[in-house]
């Protein structure tokens, strides 16, 4: 074991947090589970001991003691119990780069065995199937079968202006598959030359880095790359947040990047698609990725607004602070439990604006959010902005459904 997963400004950054505890009052999984060694700062306060511990020059400076193995497993369960939601980094008042710390520690839990089982199946997943659900690769484009009318060449174009990246989840749950649907007939409403990637286009990476396993991104990276730049596409376009923030963040920048709502905000200033009235009262989740992460938070707004006849409320706690669904992190194979938690108190806020539907930018947050509700017979419609954008869509109505 070493401290080799730490870059030396994180290894500085620890020893300046003040234990102020603002990081529990605000973590959607301390609230859920109300055990406080979910928590930003008991993780930095354990992460500290196992440092000081190990064999080398913090050891001997600092005089602690060496960390056990059966320590290191106990403490990996709060490692792995977070959603990377990101809020304990926002109003950290130190600043600490909390997320990045995260992402390291887990990759120090994988280097020292002390991890979940299920960080293995991640893993031999994406190697074996390059997606994380271990499905046939293959099968990555089949939504298109279920569109009510799409081209003989099934978006499989071998040259397009725009790439849509459409992601693992809306790929192969059912549940959210309505989200690529959508979006396709929107680009299809708007002229809008794009392709899909099919077989060729892998998983972004980003469950790689989430399970600690960031060592094997560049394969993925590597391989997405040659395959936007063998359709001549100039553009990617993600209605994945997670999916967004990784190509932003660990891709060359060869391409321009563009999250769905950007996109779907571009169509409208540019009249390329028409908008009908829709009789709604709607509140927005800010996916974390997409806002804490990427700091979009207008284009999704500007879309809503703009449809006629729709009422907006802002949730109680919204953009920066907006509360994580339980989606995120890896966590739902983790501790499906605790998703659902956070989930819950996650749909316990929406209805208290009193709205017909809450909508949202990611297909993840679709699926924790609606898993919830249909379980519970909660009469709250989850909606995709892409979903809700599509119903909108003023077509012939020879083209309606």
């Amino acid at each position: 074991m070493s401290n080799r997963d730490y870059r030396l400004c994180q290894l500085l950054e620890m020893e300046a947090c003040t234990n102020c505890r603002i990081c529990a009052d605000i973590c959607p999984a301390v609230t859920a589970s109300q055990k406080g060694d979910l928590s930003a700062v008991y993780r930095v306060k354990g992460l500290k001991e196992i440092l000081k511990g190990r064999v080398g020059f913090l050891r001997k400076f600092f005089k602690g003691s060496e960390v056990s193995g059966d320590r290191l497993k106990e403490f990996s369960d709060t490692v792995f119990r977070c959603t990377l939601c990101g809020n304990c980094q926002e109003v950290c008042p130190v600043g600490i780069s909390l997320k990045d710390l995260w992402l390291a520690l887990r990759m120090d839990m994988v280097h020292s065995d002390a991890y979940p089982d299920k960080i293995n199946m991640i893993r031999d997943n994406l190697l074996e199937s390059h997606n994380v659900f271990a499905e046939d690769n293959e099968e990555r484009a089949e939504w298109v079968d279920d569109m009510a009318s799409a081209p003989d060449d099934g978006y499989l174009k071998d040259k397009a202006d725009v790439v849509y990246f459409t992601g693992c989840v809306a790929s192969y749950f059912p549940m959210v598959q309505k989200i690529p649907i959508s979006l396709a007939e929107i680009f299809d409403a708007g002229g809008v030359d794009f392709s899909l990637m099919g077989e060729d286009e892998w998983c972004c990476g980003f469950p790689l880095l989430g399970a600690g396993l960031g060592e094997l991104v560049q394969l993925f990276v590597d391989h997405n790359m040659q395959a936007v730049r063998d359709k001549g596409a100039t553009e990617v376009v993600f209605a994945c947040p997670s999916c967004y923030q990784m190509w932003k963040e660990h891709y060359p920048h060869e391409f321009k990047l563009t999250h769905a709502t950007q996109f779907l905000r571009r169509l409208v200033e540019e009249e390329k698609i028409r908008l009908k009235p829709l009789n709604m009262k709607v509140t927005y989740h800010d996916p974390c990725d997409l806002g804490r992460g990427a700091r979009e938070f207008d284009a999704p707004r500007d879309v809503i607004r703009a449809i006629p006849g729709v009422e907006f409320v802002e949730l109680p706690r919204n953009r920066e602070e907006c509360q994580c669904c339980g989606g995120g992190g890896n966590l739902e194979m983790i501790d499906a439990g605790l998703s659902g938690d956070i989930a819950r108190n996650k749909i316990e806020e929406v209805l208290s604006t009193g709205a017909d539907a809450v909508v949202t930018s990611c297909q993840q947050c679709v699926r924790t959010m609606y898993s919830y509700v249909r379980r519970n017979k909660i009469p709250l419609e989850v909606l995709d902005i892409t979903q809700l954008v599509r119903r909108a869509l003023d077509r012939p109505e020879s083209e309606e459904d």
